[in-house]
C-alpha cells in the first residue's frame, strides 16, 4: 500500500501535472486562436470601412474641386467680358476725344487765319484813323484860329468862359430839379408821406439791431450833453469826424447813444467818450488827441486778444502779424456772429475732430483759428475771403496744410482733409440755433458798399455811414477839392449811389470841407 502510494507519487501526479499543463496550453491555444481569427475580421472590416470613406472624401474632394474650378472659370471669364468692355468703352472714349480734338483744332486753325485777317484789319484801320487824326488835327488847329480871329479871345479865356456857362448850368439845373421835386412833392402828398412813414420805420432799430449796432454811455449829469454837442455843435461834429460814427442826444436821462456798424469804430468812440467825460476838457483840439490815443490802445488792446486766443487754444510760434488779425476778428461780425468767438469755437472742434481720426489736432486748430482771417482784410482786398485769407497765411509762413485747408473751406478749389474738417467745424458752428443773422450781414454789407461808393471819387479823405444807412458823410481833402467842386461831388455821387444800389427811403449824401490855419508861436 505504501509502495502503490510511493508509486502514484513518484509516476501519476507528474503525469496528470504534464496533462493538465498539455490541455492547459492546447485550451489557450485554440482560445486564442479564435481571438485571434475575430481580431483579424474586425480589423479586415475596419480597413475596408476606411478605404470606402477615404474613396468617398476622395470622389466628394474632386467634385468638390471640380465646381470651384468651373466657377472660377465662370468668373474669370466674366470678369475677362466686363474688362474687355471697359477697354472697349475707353477705346470709343478716346477716339471719340480725338476726334473732337481734331474738329478743335481746324476750329483754332480757322480762328487763328480769322484773326491774323482781322488783325491785318485793324492795322490798315490804324494807320487810316493815324493819318485821319493828323487831318483832325490840322482842321482843329485851323477852327482854334478861325475861331480866336473871329471872337478875339484868347484859347484860355473861352475855357474860363465856358466853365462859366458850365457852372450855370450847373446851379439852373439845380434850381429846376428843386422846382421838379417840389411839384411832386405837391402832387404825390400821400405818396410821398407813405414813403417818409416807411423810411422812419426802417431807421428805427430792432431789437437785435440795437444790440449790434449802438452803444450807450452813461453821464455823470444831464449838463454834460451841452459840454458834448459844444459851441454851434463843433464838438460834437469833431468827435463824429474823428470817429465816424453818430452820436445821437435825445431825451434819455444820463446817457447818449452812439450809433454805428463797425464795431472797432464804436468801441473806440465809447472809450474815447468815457475819458473825456472824465476828463472834463472837451474841445476840437483835445478830442482828436484822445481818439489818437484810444486808436493805439485799442492795436495794443487787438494783440491781447490774439495771444490769448491762440494761447487759449495751445497754438505758440504764431507770426506776430497772424495774431493781430487774430485779434481783430473780435471786433468783426459774420451773419451777426462774433468772428473771434467763432473761429475759436471751430478750432475746438477741429481738435476734437482731428484727434478722433488720428489727425495731428495742433494742425487742426491752427487751421480752424486761421480760417476766416481773410474776412478781416476783406474791404482792403478783393476777392473772396478763403483765397485772401490764404494768401495771408502763405505770407507769413503758416504750414501748407493750413493754407490749403483755410483757401478750400468754402470748395473753391480742390478739398484737402483739413479743409473738410474747416468746412464741417464752420457749419457746426454757424449752424446752432441763434449763431447768425442774415439779415445784420446784409445790412452791413449795404452800409460797407455805401462807403465804398463815396471814396471811389478823387479828393476823399474819409467817408462814414450813419444813421443806419440813410447818410452818407464825406469829409475832402480841401487842397483837392474847392467849395463849388463839392457841390458837384455831392450830386456825382447821389447819381452813383441812385445808379448802383438799392436802399429803402432816401440817403443824404453830406459833404464837408473845412480849411485849417495852424501856426506855432517859439
Amino acid at each position: 500500500m505504501e509502495k502503490s502510494n510511493i508509486l502514484l507519487y513518484t509516476v501519476g501526479y507528474p503525469i496528470l501535472g504534464v496533462f493538465l499543463v498539455l490541455s492547459g496550453y492546447l485550451l489557450s491555444r485554440f482560445f486564442s486562436g479564435k481571438r485571434l481569427h475575430r481580431a483579424k475580421q474586425k480589423a479586415k472590416e475596419l480597413i475596408e470601412k476606411t478605404e470606402r470613406s477615404v474613396e468617398n472624401t476622395m470622389k466628394e474632394a474632386e467634385i468638390k474641386s471640380r465646381d470651384m474650378l468651373i466657377h472660377l472659370r465662370e468668373k474669370f471669364e466674366k470678369e475677362t467680358q466686363e474688362r474687355r468692355e471697359e477697354i472697349s468703352a475707353a477705346e470709343k472714349r478716346i477716339l471719340q476725344k480725338e476726334e473732337n480734338l481734331d474738329k478743335r483744332v481746324d476750329l483754332l486753325e480757322k480762328k487763328e487765319k480769322d484773326v491774323e485777317g482781322r488783325v491785318n484789319a485793324l492795322h490798315e484801320k490804324e494807320e487810316d484813323i493815324g493819318k485821319q487824326k493828323e487831318s483832325l488835327q490840322k482842321l482843329v488847329e485851323e477852327e482854334k484860329q478861325r475861331l480866336q480871329k473871329i471872337s478875339s479871345m484868347t484859347s484860355e479865356e473861352a475855357k474860363s468862359l465856358l466853365l462859366s456857362r458850365i457852372d450855370d448850368e450847373i446851379l439852373g439845373e439845380k434850381a429846376g430839379r428843386i422846382r421838379e421835386m417840389e411839384e411832386q412833392l405837391k402832387e404825390d402828398a400821400d405818396k410821398k408821406a407813405k414813403e417818409i412813414i416807411s423810411a422812419a420805420i426802417h431807421r428805427c432799430a430792432s431789437d437785435h439791431a440795437g444790440d449790434t449796432t449802438i452803444s450807450v454811455v452813461h453821464l455823470p449829469s444831464d449838463e454834460m450833453k451841452g459840454r458834448i454837442i459844444g459851441r454851434e455843435g463843433r464838438n460834437i461834429r469833431a468827435f463824429e469826424m474823428a470817429t465816424g460814427v453818430d452820436i445821437i442826444i435825445d431825451d434819455t436821462p444820463e446817457a447818449v447813444t452812439i450809433s454805428g456798424f463797425d464795431m472797432m469804430r464804436r468801441e473806440i468812440a465809447k472809450i474815447s467818450l468815457e475819458r473825456l467825460i472824465q476828463d472834463g476838457r472837451i474841445h476840437p483840439g483835445r478830442i482828436e488827441e484822445v481818439v489818437e490815443k484810444v486808436k493805439k490802445e485799442i492795436d495794443s488792446k487787438i494783440k491781447e486778444e490774439g495771444e490769448q486766443a491762440i494761447f487759449d487754444l495751445g497754438i505758440h510760434t504764431m507770426h506776430p502779424e497772424l495774431v493781430k488779425l487774430v485779434g481783430r476778428l473780435k471786433y468783426r461780425t459774420s451773419f451777426g456772429q462774433n468772428a473771434l468767438r467763432h473761429s475759436k469755437e471751430v478750432a475746438s472742434l477741429m481738435g476734437i475732430m482731428a484727434s478722433q481720426l488720428n489727425f495731428d489736432f495742433k494742425t487742426a486748430r491752427r487751421a480752424g483759428l486761421l480760417h476766416d482771417i481773410g474776412k478781416v482784410a476783406g474791404s482792403e482786398v478783393e476777392g473772396p475771403h478763403a483765397i485772401i485769407g490764404a494768401e495771408i497765411a502763405r505770407k507769413f509762413g503758416e504750414a501748407p496744410e493750413v493754407v490749403k485747408a483755410i483757401e478750400c473751406h468754402h470748395e473753391e478749389t480742390e478739398m484737402t482733409i483739413y479743409g473738410i474738417l474747416v468746412a464741417a467745424a464752420d457749419a457746426i458752428s454757424a449752424a446752432r440755433p441763434g449763431a447768425r443773422a442774415e439779415t445784420m450781414e446784409t445790412y452791413i454789407k449795404r452800409i460797407e458798399t455805401l462807403e465804398n461808393i463815396a471814396t471811389s471819387f478823387k479828393g476823399i479823405d474819409k467817408a462814414y455811414a450813419l444813421q443806419a444807412g440813410r447818410e452818407v458823410r464825406i469829409m475832402v481833402r480841401p487842397n483837392k477839392v474847392g467849395d463849388e467842386a463839392s457841390l458837384v461831388l455831392a450830386r456825382d455821387i447821389r447819381k452813383k449811389i441812385e445808379g448802383s444800389m438799392e436802399y429803402p427811403g432816401q440817403i443824404k449824401v453830406l459833404v464837408i470841407r473845412e480849411t485849417r490855419a495852424v501856426e506855432y508861436a517859439k
